[in-house]
């Protein structure tokens, strides 16, 4: 355990940001299912609908520094080739 003030400080502040970034990968990884799940059942609207949603999740994902801006681009466009193939 720290007994530096400001170590314990980090210790709390590190805490806080691996529950946000934990929380937006979720939001990231529930949006990806659910294009899957659109893919799956080959809907074309649904997928659609659903990646606009994931695009969007992804982005401020991104925005946030959760994750990489190339591992921003590589989820987008694998996500939607895989839409564009069943369309």
């Amino acid at each position: 355990m720290a007994n530096i003030k400001s170590a314990k400080k980090r210790i709390l502040v590190n805490e806080t940001k691996a529950a946000r970034n934990k929380a937006i990968k979720s939001k990231v990884k529930t949006a990806v299912k659910k294009v899957d799940a659109a893919i799956a059942q080959k809907d074309a609207e649904a997928a659609k609908t659903a990646l606009q949603a994931a695009i969007v999740e992804i982005s401020k994902a991104g925005s946030k520094g959760v994750y990489h801006k190339k591992t921003v681009s590589r989820k987008i466009s694998r996500l939607s080739k895989a839409v564009n193939s069943i369309a």
